[in-house]
């Protein structure tokens, strides 16, 4: 039914705010090279069930891009993720959810310059907003320690898991690789895989392979967060638009932070509502004020 297509992208983020949990579970069970080696080599093994015919038989078309697929699978699925895994070790879920929520505002920003879009009065005061509301968060809702202690490591490593995420967006965009959305997923998960599998064979062995703890986070990672979550995803962008879509992002702090209140025992405090909130309005203008600065 039409009016229950707003179910896909929700569905996606309830599995994306899963996948934070995960990132959380994982911080002192297994390194994050492994993690996110094992996730891609099982979400690999899946898609190939029902991707790889459909792409032999356009190997015409995916050839010549594939250098740029090898690029966007680093961004989306290697840098991303090793970046989120260690940044759980030293920050919130909270905060986690909150700063990847930036996406879609860092998206746009990076569009101006690369994508040569007209900046408009909403990203000039989301962005200023968002700004405002991410340095309260961080600091704990003592902006002058940031001057005195800096930024924690975590939260800065989220801070450039998001940037690499929105400049993956961009580049999706400039590119225009013209494929089927699972092919693309696909081919980037491989590269991707490929890339890790340089960085996991320097670990110690120990280090490299799961353990017991490990093997259910890889399994929802490599299943659910991998897989799933993008069909959901696709559906939502095919029946509602990338831009209705996009908005649901919003969304993903406020799951995050109900799973890790009774999860992890979490606590909400009173800069995680002002700092995070004022955060997600600068995203909410920036993707609904869209007339230009120039006018």
């Amino acid at each position: 039914m039409p009016g229950l297509y707003f179910l896909f992208p929700l569905v996606a983020i309830l599995l994306w705010a899963g996948n934070v949990m995960v990132s959380k579970l994982s911080a002192h069970t297994i390194d994050p090279t492994a993690i996110t080696f094992w996730r891609l080599m099982l979400a690999v093994a899946l898609m190939t069930l029902f991707v790889l015919k459909p792409a032999w038989r356009n190997r015409a078309a995916i050839v010549p891009q594939l250098p740029k697929l090898a690029f966007l699978g680093f961004l989306a699925m290697a840098l991303f993720q090793c970046l989120s895994y260690e940044a759980a070790k030293t920050t919130t879920a909270t905060n986690m959810a909150i700063l990847t929520s930036l996406v879609p505002l860092l998206t746009m920003l990076l569009a101006v310059p690369l994508l040569r879009e007209m900046p408009t009065i909403g990203m000039l005061c989301g962005g200023v907003l968002s700004f405002g509301g991410l340095v309260y968060l961080i600091s704990a809702g003592h902006p002058v320690v940031l001057f005195t202690g800096g930024v924690h490591t975590g939260d800065l490593l989220m801070l450039t898991a998001a940037l690499a995420y929105a400049l993956y967006g961009v580049l999706v965009r400039r590119w225009h690789v013209g494929l089927p959305s699972w092919q693309s997923t696909y081919l980037q998960a491989i590269a991707a895989l490929v890339f890790m599998l340089i960085l996991v064979l320097r670990l110690p062995a120990q280090a490299a392979l799961p353990n017991r703890a490990s093997l259910p986070l890889i399994a929802y990672a490599g299943t659910l967060a991998s897989v799933v979550l993008p069909f959901f995803w696709m559906q939502g962008i095919k029946h509602l638009g990338p831009n209705h879509c996009s908005l649901f992002m919003n969304l993903l702090p406020v799951a995050t932070a109900m799973i890790a209140v009774g999860w992890f025992g979490e606590h909400l405090h009173v800069y995680h509502l002002l700092g995070g909130g004022a955060a997600l309005i600068g995203v909410s203008l920036a993707q609904t004020i869209r007339r230009p600065l120039s006018v």
